[in-house]
């Protein structure tokens, strides 16, 4: 706040100065003007700017990085001298840059370089996918039974679902195994809380008939005549292979960095809220260091023990527009598609043999007695919590635990946060306001789910999932994601499917859920803002503020609802450089 009042301050005296100046010759009176009033260093006019302050604007100025004026074009053309970029927006529509609450940046990047096996449609083409990916990997020339993991050239990525398949069997080992007889494969599904992983993966983990256990809040599957394992890992069961993966290069880190950059200005993004591990640290860090960063990114740090890095975090600058590092991510529970979230009731397509009927609780404890604490630790410390929880058991479990949290540690302006939030308990959603709690959300997969949600968890558990309208009317702060690489990245196929309610496969599913277009737009800017406390410095377009902003193909608040997802991004903008420019990006 402060230094953006400084800032604000000194463009006033500047111009106050420049007034004092002017002599009271009107022949002279024009020279010194021209001489002294600021000069923007970049000036749109022509637009049609949503600025979401309420106020109507058709041009704004940039000095350095910051905001120096906002208003009608004959106004905003005063800013520009000799040297200012001016771009004529031709009517366009400009929007404050577009904030993802949730995603994961450097894998992100990794996976546009992987396979991805999203768009398959059937296990003929699993396998085939599969076996074309093997063939163009590197040979490893090493012996899969006696070579070390990190001799072994792994095949990696995945996002594939098989809900709307024809026949929606879940893969196994053996559909893959033939065609990567000395390849560990190791392929996660869309949501991540699951992974096909081959015969050489399942080796390199010593997972057998043998063993080993279950983990606690994991699930090996095992075919229940032999107890071979079918590949299929689940949750923290994925550790017990992602552990053996090499770990990728400083240099191949830099370059899935850089990608997910570029990805993701193009689609209009510039911040980020990065739920990721430590290990990704390094990158943004030395991304930061050398001024390449085109994405700002807000970090919540995921970490299996937070009380062992509180000071580490407390030492980030929280006020770094560019990087920081303010919170820890949690998880309370798995995904739906996995049907490892925590339900109050069991899932309606649960078998007899099913050994987590309402799903899995990441800590098995009810409520789980280590989160808690760490989440008392990190509160108290001033950091923030982000924690995800899909199921509408996990969701209460937390709403209980943040509550209690508030009490203990008093009042401040914490803004817990829950990661998802897909179904929730009805009496439960007028807590999110009341407790202050942000729902951190991600449209794009109620589009995902509602293929087949319902046949999952039948419809009584339905009443309250993706509760978008219910949790917006009922005062709770409502910011929106991608969960990239889960999803695309994409904020106005997002912003469709919170509009329109449709899914993936054309019907409209929990209409009396869908909110208007601005709604929407305010979960992708000044709410996102808000969730990480960064809106004194971003969220809208107004005097002082970053100069972050983006420009339309088409007036995303004006076409019909079904239209929105047709949107692109021309022009993208950050801290006052052009960061990405469709016709520059079109001519090389």
């Amino acid at each position: 706040m402060m230094r953006k009042l400084i800032w604000c301050l000194l463009v006033a005296v500047f111009a106050v100065g420049c007034a004092e100046r002017i002599p009271s010759d009107p022949m002279r009176a024009a020279d010194v003007v021209a001489e002294s009033t600021p000069v923007a260093d970049l000036v749109i006019v022509g637009a049609k700017i949503w600025t979401g302050t309420g106020l109507d604007a058709t041009a704004v100025a940039v000095v350095g990085e910051r905001i120096a004026a906002v208003g009608d074009d004959a106004a905003i053309r005063k800013w520009a001298g000799p040297k200012t970029r001016i771009i004529e927006a031709d009517g366009r529509r400009v929007l404050p840059g577009l904030i993802d609450s949730h995603l994961h940046i450097v894998s992100g990047g990794q996976q546009l370089a992987r396979l991805n096996l999203r768009s398959v449609a059937s296990q003929d083409e699993f396998i085939e996918a599969v076996g074309k990916a093997v063939l163009n990997l590197q040979p490893s020339g090493t012996d899969p039974e006696t070579a070390p993991p990190t001799q072994q050239r792994w095949l990696l990525g995945g996002r594939w679902s098989v809900e709307s398949w024809e026949n929606p069997v879940s893969p196994r080992k053996e559909w893959i195994d033939p065609g990567s007889p000395e390849t560990p494969v190791f392929l996660s599904r869309m949501d991540g809380h699951q992974a096909l992983a081959n015969s050489a993966a399942l080796l390199h983990a010593g997972i057998d008939r043998n063993g080993p256990p279950d983990p606690p809040g994991g699930d090996i599957e095992r075919d229940p005549d032999t107890n071979e394992p079918t590949g299929i890992l689940k949750d923290t069961a994925m550790n017990l292979v992602a552990d053996m993966i090499p770990a990728p290069s400083d240099e191949a880190q830099g370059d899935a960095m850089t990608r997910a950059m570029h990805h993701l200005n193009a689609q209009g993004i510039t911040c980020v809220h990065d739920v990721s591990g430590r290990e990704d640290l390094p990158v943004l860090l030395a991304a930061h260091r050398d001024k390449r960063l085109t994405v700002r990114v807000r970090k919540y740090l995921s970490v299996s023990d937070w009380i062992s890095v509180i000071d580490q975090v407390q030492r980030f600058p929280a006020d770094d527009t560019w990087l920081s590092v303010v919170g820890f991510k949690g998880y309370m529970d798995g995904s739906l598609g996995s049907r490892t979230a925590y339900m109050y009731q069991s899932y309606a397509d649960t078998t007899e043999d099913s050994e987590y009927p309402s799903g899995l609780l990441i800590d098995m404890a009810d409520p789980p007695k280590k989160l808690r604490h760490m989440i008392e630790r990190v509160d108290a410390a001033g950091l923030q919590c982000a924690i995800h929880a899909i199921g509408d058991e996990a969701n209460h479990i937390l709403l209980n635990m943040y509550e209690a949290v508030g009490r203990r540690n008093g009042p401040r302006d914490r803004r817990f946060r829950i990661e998802h939030a897909q179904h929730l308990l009805p009496e439960d959603i007028a807590r999110f306001g009341e407790l202050g709690v942000i729902a951190s959300m991600q449209p794009l997969h109620k589009a995902d789910d509602g293929r087949y949600a319902e046949a999952a968890l039948g419809e009584e558990q339905l009443a309250g999932s993706y509760a978008f309208r219910s949790l917006n009317d009922s005062g709770a702060l409502l910011a929106f994601g991608s969960d990239w690489p889960v999803v695309s990245c994409d904020p106005f196929a997002g912003m469709a499917a919170a509009v329109t309610g449709r899914t993936l496969d054309g019907k409209i599913w929990l209409p009396a859920e869908r909110i208007g277009i601005e709604d929407a737009l305010r979960a992708y800017t000044i709410n996102a803002a808000q969730a990480a406390f960064l809106e004194e410095d971003l969220g809208t377009i107004e005097t002082g503020k970053l100069a972050d902003f983006v420009m339309l193909s088409q007036d995303v608040l004006r076409v019909p609802s079904d239209d929105i997802a047709d949107t692109k991004n021309l022009l993208t903008v950050v801290g006052g450089q052009i960061v990405f420019d469709v016709r520059e990006s079109a001519n090389r």
